[in-house]
């Protein structure tokens, strides 16, 4: 007899798997920003003939992001074992959390290839991007299992076809502002070693900081709009919780990010804006989710 599993305690499980998966993009930047990203020069050991770095902070630093990849993966595999154990289970749980599976194993080859490349800033961003896929999906998988949260609410009429348009290209549009922003990060100076010649991306940093400038411009024209659509549409009641959390990032965000720039991008600066780009996808695309949701799914036991 197959263990059971509640959706409550499901949908608890695929909210620590969301954080943590957050919370690595969060301990990677801080490897970068304070010049870690070499405190261990091998994979998967931290040098070539031992496990653990010396007494060195940087090397400390770095290991404990791997210590936290460890989390990450305890938390993925809980994910994909309480998919098998929820009653009743549902096949396109299981689908959502075999894809976080595939994305840290991905994430754990990459970092490695990372490391040996000597962080080559390509690869860097692309650690990132995957990064991001990662929060993406278990903010699905985290708002699937939520569906018996909202089915027991009071029924609020689904979102236009209006919202749903303009939710889905607020979301896509931030795909753009991410991209530039990695941009900006890859040229600017927070190579991610505190000793070693780091190469950078071959655009000067005030060149692209205004592409990416231009790019969070129309993101914030893009969000009003969607914002005063949600005001004035009687169908955007559902909507409005989730507006307002995307306007206090969208704020702060854009606050932090002009502030960086003409401070000279200090460390701190630096990561907060990280933190705020990861609530921002994760708020995006849980918008999106809401506006998109006609009904709750259907809960289905299967074998």
């Amino acid at each position: 007899m197959r263990p059971r599993l509640t959706p409550d305690a499901y949908h608890r499980i695929c909210g620590v798997a969301l954080a943590l998966l957050a919370m690595i993009v969060v301990t990677g930047g801080a490897v970068r920003l304070t010049g870690s990203g070499l405190g261990c020069s091998d994979w998967p050991t931290c040098e070539e003939d031992q496990f653990v770095p010396e007494a060195d902070l940087h090397g400390w630093i770095e290991f404990g992001n791997r210590l936290v990849t460890g989390l990450v993966s305890l938390a993925v595999i809980a994910a994909v074992l309480g998919s098998m154990a929820r009653t009743p289970r549902r096949a396109d749980l299981m689908r959502w959390s075999w894809g976080l599976v595939a994305g840290v194993l991905a994430q754990i080859v990459l970092g490695g290839i990372v490391v040996l490349s000597h962080l080559n800033p390509w690869l860097v961003l692309g650690h990132f991007a995957l990064s991001m896929v990662l929060v993406g999906n278990a903010v699905v998988l985290r708002h699937r299992a939520g569906d018996h949260l909202r089915a027991a609410r009071p029924p609020t009429p689904a979102p236009s076809e209006r919202l749903r348009s303009m939710a889905t290209a607020v979301a896509g549009f931030s795909v753009v502002v991410l991209a530039t922003g990695t941009l900006v990060t890859g040229s600017g100076p927070h190579a991610g070693s505190h000793d070693d010649p780091i190469p950078r991306l071959p655009f000067t940093p005030s060149d692209i900081a205004r592409v990416h400038g231009t790019t969070v411009v129309v993101f914030l024209l893009l969000v009003a709009g969607l914002a005063l659509t949600v005001r004035r549409d009687p169908t955007g009641e559902r909507l409005h919780g989730r507006m307002q959390a995307l306007g206090a990032v969208v704020v702060l965000q854009a606050a932090i990010g002009w502030t960086q720039y003409f401070t000279g991008v200090p460390e701190l600066l630096v990561g907060l804006h990280l933190i705020g780009a990861t609530a921002l996808w994760g708020t995006v695309v849980a918008l999106a989710l809401d506006a998109r949701e006609q009904v709750p799914v259907t809960e289905e036991v299967s074998a």
